[in-house]
C-alpha cells in the first residue's frame, strides 16, 4: 500500500524529466502528521538515471491543538498521574484474585459437608428414638471414617501452590495490562509533545482549523521555511546549466519579453529550483494579463506549492481559487483545495474534494495518483469508511465550456430573431444531450439550468435541477454550484 503524500512537486512540461517512478518514503507518525521524502529521477534516452532530486514533504495533517491547544507542564503531569492511577487500579483489581488468602469454607468440599450433615441427623434419630445406642455408635463411627477421608481428599486437592510462581505471574500480569495500555494509548490516541488532546467540540475544530487557515504563512516564508534549496537536481550536463544561467542574465534584462518568462519558468522546474520557477511564471502571467490561460495559472500553482515542500500558502490559494472561478471542476485546483483543507484540520473537506478528484479524473493521472495516496489517512482522520472500490472513475472530464466562438456570435448577431432564438435554442439541446448521455461537470449542470431558465423552460430547468443534485449527491462543493445557479434562475428547492 503506497503512503500519504503531500503534495504535487514537479511540473511535467517535457518528456525527458519524468516522475516516475515514484518512491514514496516511510512515513513517520506523530500525532495526525506524516513526515515523507519523495525522490524524482532524470533519465537520458536510453532510460539511465542521470539526476535525482529529494525533496523532503512537510506534514500534510496539522492538529488544531497544535494552534490552539497547547497546555502547561503541570496539566500534562496531571494527566499522565491520572492515566498512570486508572492503568494501575485496572491491574490490580485483575490480579487481587491471586494475592487474595482462601477463606476456612473454601477448603472444604461438598462431601465434608455432606458427612457432616449426616452426623448431625444421627443425633436427631437418636433423641427421637428411632436408633437406639448401638446403633447410633456404629453409624457415627462410620459416618466419622468417611468424614475423614473426604477432608483429607480435600486438602490434597487444595494444596499450598507454588506462592512465588503466583505472586510472581501477577506481578507480570499487572507489568504487560499497563504496557499493553500505554501501547495502545499511544498507537491509536492522540498526543504529542504539547500534550494530549483535548476535548473540542465540533463548532471549536472548525473555528480552530478557519483560524489556522487564517493565519498561515505566506508564500515567501514558506519557502525559506520548508523550500527546496538545496534539493535541485545533480548530474546536470554542463551545457545545460550554461545555457539556463544564460536565461537567468539575459531575460530580466528584457522583462517584457513573454517568451523568455516562459523559458526561464520552464527550465527552472526542470531543475527543481521552484522558487525561481514561480517568480518566472509570475512573470508570465503578469505579461498575459487577461489572456492568461488555466494551464498557465495551474502552472503557476503547482511551483508554488512544490517550491514550498507541499504547504498551500494564502497566494497559492488565490491562485486556485482563480482557477476555480473559471472552472470550478478542475481537477488540479480541487486537488489543491483538499490539501489546503488537509493542513487546516478539516479532514471532512479534504475527504469529499479527494473523492471527487478521484471520481472526475483520469486514475492514471498524476493529481488522481496523489489523492488517492492520500486520501485512506483523511478519510481515517473524519470518520468516513473509504472503500478504494467504491471508487469509479468516470475518465479524463471533458474540458469546459468555452461558449460560442467569435464566428457564431458574428453570424448570431446578423439573424433576425427567430433565427437567433434557434441557434440558441440548439446550442442547449446539444448540452443537454451530451450530459444525458456522457454527464459533465457541475459547472456544466449550471449553465444548461441558467440557459434553460432564459429560454422560459422553468419546469424542464426544474427537473435538470433535480437531476443534477442526484448526480452530484455528496459532493459540496458541486452542489453548491448547482445550488447558485438554481438560486440566480429562482427555482424552487
Amino acid at each position: 500500500m503506497q503512503n500519504s503524500v503531500s503534495s504535487a512537486v514537479l511540473v511535467l512540461d517535457s518528456n525527458l524529466w519524468q516522475a516516475s517512478p515514484w518512491f514514496w518514503g516511510r512515513p513517520q507518525k506523530r500525532g495526525y502528521s506524516l513526515r515523507h521524502k519523495c525522490t524524482i529521477l532524470r533519465h537520458d534516452q536510453g532510460g539511465a538515471v542521470i539526476g535525482r532530486i529529494t525533496i523532503r514533504i512537510r506534514p500534510f495533517f496539522s492538529r488544531c491543538a497544535q494552534a490552539t491547544c497547547h497546555q502547561n507542564r503541570e496539566e500534562i503531569m496531571l494527566f499522565w498521574i491520572i492515566i498512570f492511577v486508572i492503568a494501575l487500579l485496572s491491574g490490580l483489581a485483575l490480579i487481587a484474585p491471586m494475592w487474595r488468602p482462601a477463606e476456612p469454607g473454601e477448603t472444604g468440599s461438598e462431601d465434608v459437608a455432606l458427612y457432616r450433615a449426616q452426623l448431625s441427623e444421627v443425633e436427631r434419630d437418636l433423641a427421637r428414638g428411632v436408633l437406639n445406642a448401638d446403633e447410633a455408635e456404629r453409624t457415627r463411627t462410620e459416618i466419622a471414617r468417611r468424614l475423614l477421608a473426604a477432608d483429607q481428599a480435600a486438602g490434597e486437592e487444595m494444596g499450598s501452590g507454588p506462592l512465588t510462581l503466583s505472586r510472581g505471574a501477577s506481578v507480570a500480569v499487572l507489568a504487560v495490562t499497563i504496557a499493553l495500555a500505554f501501547g495502545v494509548y499511544f498507537s491509536l490516541g492522540a498526543f504529542d509533545s504539547s500534550g494530549p488532546y483535548p476535548d473540542l467540540s465540533r463548532a471549536e475544530r472548525i473555528a480552530a482549523g478557519n483560524d489556522m487557515r487564517a493565519n498561515r504563512m505566506s508564500q515567501l516564508d514558506a519557502e525559506a521555511t520548508y523550500g527546496t534549496e538545496g534539493a535541485i537536481l545533480t548530474q546536470i550536463p554542463p551545457d545545460y546549466l550554461e545555457m539556463i544561467d544564460q536565461l537567468r542574465a539575459v531575460v530580466p534584462e528584457n522583462p517584457e519579453e513573454l517568451q523568455g518568462w516562459e523559458l526561464l519558468a520552464l527550465h527552472e522546474a526542470r531543475i527543481g529550483n521552484y522558487a525561481a520557477a514561480t517568480r518566472a511564471q509570475e512573470q508570465v502571467l503578469r505579461l498575459k494579463g487577461d489572456a492568461a490561460t488555466l494551464e498557465d495559472r495551474i502552472g503557476l500553482l503547482d511551483r508554488m506549492v512544490a517550491a514550498t515542500n507541499g504547504f498551500v500558502s494564502p497566494e497559492a490559494e488565490q491562485v486556485m481559487l482563480q482557477v476555480l472561478d473559471v472552472d470550478p471542476g478542475n481537477v488540479p485546483a480541487r486537488y489543491y483545495a483538499g490539501l489546503l483543507y488537509a493542513q487546516t484540520d478539516r479532514p471532512d473537506l479534504a475527504y469529499r474534494l479527494w473523492r471527487g478528484v478521484l471520481e472526475n479524473s483520469d486514475p492514471e493521472g498524476l493529481y488522481a495518483g496523489l489523492a488517492n495516496a492520500q486520501i485512506a489517512e483523511v478519510a481515517f482522520a473524519a470518520g468516513e469508511e473509504f472503500d478504494p472500490n467504491s471508487i469509479t472513475p468516470r475518465g479524463p472530464r471533458p474540458a469546459p465550456l468555452s461558449g460560442p466562438s467569435q464566428d457564431d456570435i458574428a453570424a448570431a448577431a446578423e439573424m433576425n430573431d427567430e433565427d437567433r432564438a434557434q441557434m440558441i435554442a440548439g446550442m442547449v439541446a446539444q448540452l443537454s444531450e451530451r450530459l444525458a448521455n456522457e454527464g459533465g461537470t457541475a459547472s456544466e449542470w449550471a449553465r444548461l439550468i441558467t440557459a434553460l431558465t432564459v429560454l422560459n423552460e422553468t419546469d424542464r430547468a426544474q427537473m435538470i435541477l433535480e437531476e443534477a443534485r442526484t448526480a452530484f449527491a455528496g459532493q459540496e462543493a458541486d452542489l453548491e454550484v448547482i445550488n447558485a445557479a438554481a438560486a440566480q434562475a429562482g427555482l424552487g428547492e
